[in-house]
């Protein structure tokens, strides 16, 4: 299994600062939070027990992706486990890219009144301007820290 060691390094400290914004808001921080807009920033205004739960559980589920990421440095004995983790590692970072460029284009047709959007102008500003690239980059990071080579389909 051929590694893009910076890549990995990179989605490694991409994903623990994308995880430590949700642990900074759910621990009451709101530095950032409106551009974010919608009901999110309706709901961080004001929150309830469980939206709080939720941006908790939503910090530790990102930082899963680090865990991912590290299973990557382990040279598997079993072929097996590389496969998995290869389609695993390129389906997180193709969704990730996904989830930014959707978002990314649906925000820039809600900016020409195509869609309409419960987003503020500095909301919408944010969304494109930083949002919803630094998804795409993450999922940059992910899919390319590694490489399939023809021994890892061939065991």
């Amino acid at each position: 299994m051929q590694r893009n060691y910076w890549f990995i390094a990179f989605g490694i400290v991409w994903t623990i600062i994308f995880a430590g914004i949700s642990f900074y808001w759910a621990m009451g921080g709101l530095h950032g939070v409106r551009s974010l807009g919608g009901v999110i920033y309706e709901m961080s205004l004001n929150p309830s027990p469980s939206f709080v739960i939720i941006v908790w559980l939503t910090g530790f589920i990102k930082l899963l992706g680090v865990v991912l990421l590290l299973m990557l440095l382990v040279n598997w004995k079993k072929p097996i486990i590389s496969r998995i983790l290869y389609y695993v590692v390129k389906i997180v970072g193709a969704l990730l890219f996904l989830y930014g460029f959707l978002n990314f284009f649906t925000i820039t047709l809600s900016l020409f009144n195509i869609l309409n959007f419960d987003l503020d102008t500095f909301a919408t500003f944010w969304r494109l301007i930083f949002w919803e690239p630094f998804w795409m980059i993450g999922g940059i990071f992910y899919y390319f820290s590694i490489k399939s080579n023809k021994s890892l389909f061939n065991n």
